[in-house]
């Protein structure tokens, strides 16, 4: 039962976490505009790929269920993502843009589906994949923050499912790094994802985003769901 309510917990969190014309909000005098944020956030993520740990929690709302996890990201753009959780068990998420990859050696399973279903149009935290994704799939609010050391954007999808009703980004000031992602369903369900130890800048390799299915592997078609 763990296992499926933390498999549940998953599948939640890659369709909640998923879409530019701007909705600037009223600006202090002298504060960054919104397309000068937007601009800021693209600049820091230019480079080939990034790589962060990360602490996710998700909160199933009818069903009273909070569940925590951790791991690390590793992203190649454009599309290119693996999500690696040490915590509470190993599991991978692994998509190269066009297949998605789940991955649990404690079950031996490998539950593989199409990755524009899950990530395309920026969902499931696709956008941190190609950060451009922000601008062609949202439309953005610039809200207040409730630390003064960051920017609270607040990404509305042009075309709103069941699976997304809101993203909001807590954006460092000084470095305009995306620390924190929160997705809300149409259920009220909320995924906070919160990264910390970037590095940036790097060239991971290809191989690092394709999987090849270990022999006697119980493979599940995501498509079925």
């Amino acid at each position: 039962m763990g296992r499926f309510i933390s498999r549940l917990i998953i599948l939640a969190a890659l369709l909640s976490l998923g879409a530019l014309p701007l909705v600037a909000s009223p600006a202090d005098a002298g504060s960054p505009s919104l397309d000068q944020i937007l601009k800021g956030i693209e600049k820091r993520y230019a480079g080939k790929g990034f790589s962060a740990s990360f602490f996710q929690e998700s909160m199933l709302k009818a069903m009273q269920i909070t569940d925590t996890a951790e791991g690390h990201l590793t992203v190649k753009r454009p599309g290119n993502m693996r999500w690696e959780y040490t915590i509470p068990e190993q599991q991978s998420i692994i998509t190269d843009g066009k297949t998605m990859w789940i991955y649990r050696p404690a079950d031996n399973q490998v539950m593989v589906g199409k990755a524009p279903a899950y990530f395309g149009h920026g969902k499931g935290a696709g956008f941190l994949s190609d950060i451009r994704l922000i601008r062609k799939s949202f439309t953005i609010e610039q809200q207040p923050a409730e630390n003064e050391d960051y920017y609270r954007l607040k990404l509305l999808p042009r075309e709103p499912t069941q699976e997304l009703a809101d993203i909001i980004l807590s954006v460092t000031k000084k470095t305009y790094q995306i620390d924190q992602v929160i997705t809300h369903n149409a259920y009220g369900d909320e995924t906070r994802i919160v990264f910390s130890d970037f590095s940036f800048d790097i060239d991971p390799a290809d191989d690092l985003f394709r999987f090849t299915i270990p022999a006697e592997a119980d493979v599940v078609q995501m498509d079925q769901f």
